[in-house]
């Protein structure tokens, strides 16, 4: 039986072990169009690889997916991050868990994960093919239905599958999904998904570097927003709050073409009550003291500068002298700092899209087309897509993992 995987990532790499694992027998073919096997694994957590997260209840994982959050719920019953974290280990790669919950090898080294991955591949005797792509796909009939798959490569060579997993990962261009849409399966539409904002006129530019642990970006508008660690840029903001935003927002922000406005507040864990009663005790407790070199709420003093100025504060002035427009001009700057977005950049190398083979169509249970039986589909390529954190991993861990133990089932 030949069973062929399309994509050298993360899902490819964990549902050929899986079903070599599970099948003896099973011959496996791994295609990988490009030079680079898991180069997503590579760049990952800047080089570190952030594996998974650390929660091991499967409803609240899933709670972290803007696209296939219920399907996987009952995935990660089966494989998900205990039992990704148990595979590495028994393979003599630990991993780690970090303050905010992402889970790294404790090399801090994403070799390690490609390392292990590579020697399972090799121990299960999985062949693995560079510089092959797939162009087409042909289900091939016989007179019982269906009996595998044609698949025309580059150069004019032909491959039959009787079984094929695609893990071809996410990508941001429509016609890239061609191919799966010759084979009838629906495509959700693809558009990005984790990426900072851009603010071309940005009042906080020459801040770049700054961060704040707590804050809260909020879209105008809408009830769209996360609260989270916050970095200042040169070409606008980053961090984990609006990494996540942009995930859960993905489509909105499409359709306005990055273009819209956000709210940052910098000081989130305050309401206007409170943080106007905390103002007014400074102003009785220190009035001689001058408001633009004094920063409150733990703000960096540059920054605390920075939104001073927005609020038009003169740099002598002190606190008996603060006039209430200047109060309420702070306020404005502290709790809802409007910024105008107006375009996005990829987070660093790392990539995720939102969008793919439309989940309907799949068997969660097994991965398999309904469509066509002996398809499979795993990672980024479905419909899937979580926040930043080892969300996206896992659910490449965790489809791999189910496509290739059911792949390994049906030939048995």
């Amino acid at each position: 039986m030949n069973i062929v995987v399309i994509g050298g990532g993360a899902a490819g790499f964990f549902g050929a072990i899986a079903c070599a694992q599970a099948n003896a027998g099973a011959q496996v073919i791994l295609l990988e169009k490009t030079n680079k096997l898991l180069s997503k694994v590579r760049v990952s957590g800047g080089g570190r690889c952030n594996v998974t997260h650390n929660c091991f209840v499967p409803s609240v994982f899933a709670q972290h997916y803007p696209r296939g959050a219920k399907q996987l719920k009952e995935a990660f019953k089966t494989f998900g991050a205990k039992e990704t974290i148990d595979w590495f280990e028994s393979r003599g790669v630990n991993l780690k868990a970090e303050a905010d919950g992402r889970m790294f090898p404790i090399t801090d080294n994403s070799q390690t994960i490609i390392d292990c991955l590579q020697r399972e591949v090799n121990r299960n005797g999985i062949q693995i093919k560079t510089g092959v792509a797939v162009e087409r796909i042909e289900p091939q009939q016989g007179e019982e239905g269906e009996t595998g798959f044609m698949l025309y490569l580059t150069g004019g060579k032909e491959l039959h599958a009787d079984r094929l997993l695609v893990c071809t990962g996410g990508n941001p261009k429509t016609q890239n999904y061609d191919w799966l849409r010759a084979l009838g399966h629906p495509i959700q539409e693809p558009v990005p998904s984790l990426f900072t904002f851009n603010e071309p006129a940005s009042p906080l530019k020459e801040l770049q570097g700054i961060s704040v642990p707590r804050a809260r970006v909020r879209i105008a508008g809408q009830k769209l927003e996360y609260e989270g660690p916050l970095l200042i840029t040169h070409w606008g903001y980053s961090g984990p709050a609006v990494l996540k935003l942009s995930a859960w927002g993905a489509r909105l922000f499409h359709e306005r073409n990055y273009r819209f406005t956000a709210l940052i507040s910098w000081v989130s864990d305050q309401t206007e009550e409170s943080l106007r009663e905390q103002l007014q005790q400074f102003r009785k407790a220190h009035p001689k003291k001058v408001v633009v070199t004094n920063p409150l709420f733990g703000l960096p003093q540059r920054l605390w500068k920075a939104l001073t100025g927005i609020a038009e504060v003169n740099q002598d002035v002190i606190w008996s002298e603060l006039t209430a427009k200047s109060t309420n001009k702070l306020v404005e700057a502290l709790l809802r700092m409007p910024v105008e977005v107006d375009g996005k950049t990829t987070f660093k190398e790392e990539f995720v899209t939102c969008g793919g083979v439309d989940l309907s169509q799949v068997n969660m249970k097994t991965m398999e087309s309904r469509l066509h039986s002996g398809l499979y589909f795993a990672g980024e390529v479905l419909d899937i897509d979580g926040i930043t954190g080892g969300f996206n991993f896992q659910a490449a861990w965790t489809t791999g993992y189910l496509a290739g133990k059911a792949i390994a089932a049906s030939i048995s």
